[in-house]
């Protein structure tokens, strides 16, 4: 077939997916055959047969995997209940033990991009090779390049990984072109959580800030209900249930969960559910809104984290996207948060993606008018001597970036530097995230004398290459950060930024501490070795001075007090700027002398 200049959108979901391109200047979802947009993000292995969506939906459970976006790019410790066997590959990603076959979640993913992709072929009537795929704005760099894997594994080159609500964005922007407003996009699907603050304005779309939550969704919803059900059934706890009977339990809680939506109460009725034994019981929407209040209280304090982050205290509108913003009390919540009555207008399953085919429109050329300016959510930097975290890319810097410093050697004849790259907002490399380490060597030199260069590079997708250059030899080293993943649990990952906050003293307190120890471990010996080359032509005042100044700070370092160390260096460093005068004045006269 001639090639196009097709680039498709893709929104691929926890529970649902769909596909779009821009056609005649249009942006356009696709249907399949069966007049379908939304199709389930479903996948059966049967044999040597794989099904994908609705046809997915009809084989037996054992067979069947869901919400496989919640494995993308995750640990071991990542993970907490999952409803069928997982193991772990060489470094520690999880891995889908089906009863033949063992799967990544890559493959999984694939499957359902590769009928997504026959989909837009099929009614297109010509082949499709690039996308752009979304991703919940909060995906850490090991999520984003697990998608991206999924994405060549359809056979697809992937020219973008979109965030989610900026996706959203793009789409409800296209009808408010001549507007400049500032919007927050609200986006709760069934796994994940997201919420962007954008400024629109001439068709430029800026992300201002984004904060989320990449384990907290409708599928935890219908796991409270679940829970609820059992509980009120008297049968075993989720995680003893029997794979056939969980995914049975789950569904039909996620259709009590949607007709709450609309009916004050609904029955669960599963006969025959374990033996001879049926499960039957009623649900209220007041015990539906009760159980799932701590999650919304989880979104509001993200929520006013990005507001903060902002820098604003009101928004212009706030557009509900995802299927679980159907939800009246959520709803009402999002309300209160932001003083302002949600813009529905978009459609909660289809925003996403039609953001996607216009992303698609605007890099394939098809749509002119629109320019978008994505952030990084989490600060990116690496660790500098004595434990520091060093910022070189500070959070919600629009991307794609590149921000690069200089370095230098800590020890005399030094011949490789350690690089440990950090993601995170707090003072001290150990309380941040380590997303990679590599060593750069480089030729011996005196202390300080050596130099390298160290660039980070965030790509249109949010993905990281660092470079480390001996300056010397002109050396580079470059490490793609593409396989880490942040070793921190989900709850972690949604606390970092209001822990910031929260140990902001604490940190900036060590973080003085630590430096004046630098200085001060730095200083005393090199005062002692000025002492002995002139200290006999010191006077007994400067002397005085100088020895209780030093004093000082020898006993502030024992102290752990960081202003009162901090105090000390200054006063030790501003009584001995005479003597280092007068060693400078020395090594001046000695090169006079040797100079014929």
């Amino acid at each position: 077939m001639a090639m196009n200049n097709d680039i498709i959108g893709i929104d691929l979901g926890t529970t649902n997916s769909a596909v779009g391109v821009v056609d005649s200047g249009f942006p356009l979802l696709l249907a399949d055959q069966e007049g379908h947009r939304i199709q389930p993000s479903v996948v059966a292995y049967m044999g040597d047969d794989v099904l994908t969506g609705r046809a997915a939906e009809r084989c037996p459970a054992e067979s069947r995997v869901r919400s496989v976006k919640r494995l993308l790019g995750r640990k071991r410790q990542d993970l907490t209940h999952w409803d069928r066997p997982l193991n772990y590959d060489a470094n520690g990603f999880a891995m889908l033990q089906l009863s033949e076959k063992e799967v990544s979640p890559e493959e999984v993913s694939a499957e359902i991009l590769k009928a997504l992709k026959k989909i837009a072929e099929d009614r297109l009537e010509r082949a499709v090779e690039r996308a752009v795929i979304t991703v919940p704005a909060y995906f850490n760099d090991a999520q984003r390049a697990a998608t991206k894997r999924a994405g060549e594994l359809a056979g697809l080159k992937v020219e973008r990984i979109l965030s989610e609500p900026t996706a959203a964005a793009l789409a409800y922007g296209l009808s408010s072109m001549g507007d400049a407003s500032k919007i927050a996009v609200y986006d709760l699907g069934g796994g994940t959580f997201d919420i962007s603050v954008l400024e629109i304005k001439g068709g430029v779309f800026h992300v201002l800030a984004t904060a989320g939550d990449t384990a907290l969704g409708g599928d935890d919803m219908d796991e409270l209900l679940a829970q609820r059900v059992l509980g009120k059934t008297q049968f075993d706890s989720l995680a003893d249930l029997e794979i056939s009977q969980s995914q049975r339990l789950m569904k039909a809680c996620q259709q009590a969960k949607e007709q709450l939506s609309d009916f004050e109460e609904v029955d669960v009725k599963l006969p025959f559910f374990s033996g001879e034994r049926h499960l039957e019981c009623t649900l209220t929407r007041g015990e539906f809104n009760e159980l799932i209040r701590p999650l919304l209280i989880k979104t509001e304090k993200l929520c006013r984290q990005v507001m903060l982050d902002a820098d604003l205290e009101t928004i212009d509108t706030v557009i509900l996207v995802g299927g679980s913003t159907r939800i009246p009390a959520l709803r009402a919540h999002v309300e209160a948060i932001f003083g302002k009555t949600p813009d529905t207008s978009q459609h909660p399953d289809e925003a996403v993606a039609l953001g996607a085919v216009i992303q698609g429109g605007i890099l394939s050329g098809a749509v002119q008018k629109m320019v978008l300016l994505d952030v990084t959510p989490l600060s990116l930097g690496v660790e500098t001597f004595g434990g520091l975290m060093n910022v070189l890319i500070p959070r919600n810097t629009t991307i794609p970036c590149k921000a690069g410093e200089m370095f230098t050697n800590a020890e005399t004849n030094q011949r490789k530097m350690a690089l440990r790259v950090l993601q995170g907002e707090r003072e001290m490399a150990k309380d941040n995230w380590q997303l990679g380490q590599f060593s750069v060597e480089f030729q011996s030199a005196p202390k300080g004398q050596a130099r390298v260069g160290v660039q980070f590079s965030i790509d249109e997708n949010g993905i990281l290459e660092v470079l480390a250059r001996d300056t010397v030899t002109g050396e580079d080293t470059v490490v793609e950060i593409t396989s880490a993943a942040v070793d921190v649990t989900d709850d972690q990952v949604e606390s970092m930024v209001s822990e910031s906050v929260e140990y902001a003293f604490e940190d900036m307190s060590e973080r003085v501490f630590t430096e004046a120890r630098l200085k001060a471990e730095e200083l005393l010996p090199a005062v002692e070795e000025a002492l002995a080359q002139v200290g006999a032509e010191l006077d007994a005042d400067m002397l005085r001075e100088i020895s209780q100044a030093k004093r000082e700070v020898e006993e502030s370092l024992g102290r752990n007090d960081a202003n009162a160390l901090k105090a000390a260096v200054q006063v030790l460093d501003h009584s001995t700027e005479v003597m280092a005068a007068m060693l400078v004045e020395k090594a001046m006269e000695a090169i006079t002398m040797e100079t014929p």
